[in-house]
């Protein structure tokens, strides 16, 4: 079972999460291979600007080498890639669209048995768990909870703003959930939750802060 990092948002560009990574790299082992799934934005984005950003930042971090899953991959390419990797990278965008795509491919399974860690990045974080709290984008914006793959038993809403109280509080009466900040992480280990930065715990229709060890 992985090791799951989940974090809350982060911008990239300014590495507001360098404290998250720097944990989950160095969890990871050495020497660190990397293996990044951009499958959640709804068109592929293979921009040379943007995976070099992301190399230049995982290299800074201590990464060996960064390989990318790519959705023409077949199942063999992105089984022996995982197998080479010890740590998995989940970008965000859209959770519905990721989650829909890792099922498809049959990368869901993969990730069960996967026995490195695995960081999922907002909408990475959100397909990592068992139910996801989204907002559906429309004339009147609604937050309602989704399916995710399971790999956490726990319902998650990342980029947590206070301003989404209300809405997390009526949607806690049905699950409990667990809300991080951009730049924050909850840490599930075989069942056991740690945390770093700012997460907050919504449970019948109440709030509360979550001990961090950071």
């Amino acid at each position: 079972m992985p090791k799951l990092y989940l974090l809350g948002g982060e911008n990239v560009f300014k590495r507001s999460a360098k404290l998250v990574n720097e944990r989950a790299f160095q969890e990871a082992g050495e020497p660190l291979r990397v293996l990044v799934f951009p499958w959640a934005r709804a068109s592929f984005d293979r921009s040379y600007k943007k995976r070099k950003r992301l190399v230049d930042y995982f290299i800074s971090l201590g990464a060996s080498t960064i390989n990318f899953a790519e959705y023409f991959d077949s199942n063999e390419s992105i089984t022996q890639k995982m197998a080479d990797s010890n740590l998995i990278y989940l970008t965000g965008g859209l959770a519905s669209v990721l989650i829909e795509r890792l099922k498809k491919m049959d990368v869901n399974c993969l990730l069960q048995s996967y026995s490195g860690v695995i960081v999922g990045r907002s909408a990475g974080a959100l397909a990592l768990c068992r139910k996801c709290v989204i907002t559906c984008r429309s004339n009147i914006p609604k937050t309602k909870i989704i399916n995710g793959l399971n790999l956490a038993d726990l319902t998650l809403k990342v980029h947590y703003k206070p301003e989404k109280d209300s809405a997390l509080e009526q949607l806690s009466w049905q699950e409990k959930i667990y809300a991080v900040h951009e730049g924050s992480a909850l840490v599930y280990d075989n069942g056991a939750c740690s945390f770093i930065g700012d997460v907050y715990l919504f449970e019948n229709g109440k709030k509360r802060r979550l001990h961090s060890f950071s």
